[in-house]
């Protein structure tokens, strides 16, 4: 399926499944269909996804959440955004101590967590061999998060963007989806916050492990990111 083919606005859901089904990435294609084979040894009673992840939460969310692409035995297991990994593990974690979760916890797409308010998704929809997307498949992908953007655009009044890679993912996609970018582009920083039109964008260090393990990111500066953003889209 190809995400370059022209699409009428339509519902959120539509365009999930569109998503779910595109194979423009022969090296992702392989790659997460053999993990969805091999599995890990901790897993190996799951029938995994092994397909692209669609985005998670409303369609009339205010909050917008952009990560990396999904995990090989997170996302490309469960079929859901940040669920059954670590870095889910503190997202939603941190999200639910902030009022923007329904739980704490996300193990599974059928597990009941509801976000309120609040959409999360990613501008690579497949599991990287190494978490490591290229630059051609980070491109390749980002039709699909203008066309999310654009349905998006009537409500979402605030955006975090988890990381450097998805920031410079990021800011070319809301610039073809209509908001007024600044230029020269804005540099990644944690903390980061650029006013674009109807819209404020934070920068927050990514929610990996690297980053949570050594301390450089903690659940009290992810919470005040969240809290603060949330108060931007009109959530608290």
């Amino acid at each position: 399926m190809d995400p370059h083919e022209p699409m009428d606005p339509g519902p959120l859901p539509a365009l999930d499944r569109r998503i779910a089904g595109c194979r423009a990435c022969p090296r992702l294609v392989e790659w997460r269909e053999e993990v969805a084979r091999t599995k890990r040894a901790a897993f190996a009673d799951w029938t995994y996804w092994g397909r692209p992840v669609p985005g998670f939460g409303p369609a009339d969310a205010r909050l917008l959440i952009v990560g990396l692409a999904p995990a090989a035995h997170g996302g490309n297991r469960t079929g859901r955004m940040f669920t059954g990994d670590r870095s889910g593990d503190v997202l939603y974690q941190a999200l639910y101590d902030v009022g923007l979760a329904s739980q704490p916890t996300s193990v599974s797409a059928d597990d009941g967590l509801a976000l309120h308010g609040v959409r999360v998704t990613s501008p690579v929809h497949c599991a990287p061999p190494a978490n490591k997307p290229t630059p051609r498949e980070r491109d390749t992908c980002r039709p699909w998060l203008v066309q999310e953007l654009r349905l998006l655009r009537p409500t979402v009044r605030a955006a975090v963007v988890l990381g450097a890679f998805g920031w410079q993912a990021a800011l070319p996609a809301f610039a073809e989806a209509g908001w007024a970018v600044p230029r020269p582009r804005p540099a990644f920083a944690h903390g980061a916050r650029v006013p674009l039109d109807g819209l404020d964008l934070f920068g927050c260090f990514h929610v990996s492990q690297r980053n949570t393990f050594t301390g450089r990111l903690t659940p009290e500066m992810l919470r005040e990111v969240l809290r603060t953003a949330a108060t931007a889209a009109g959530l608290n």
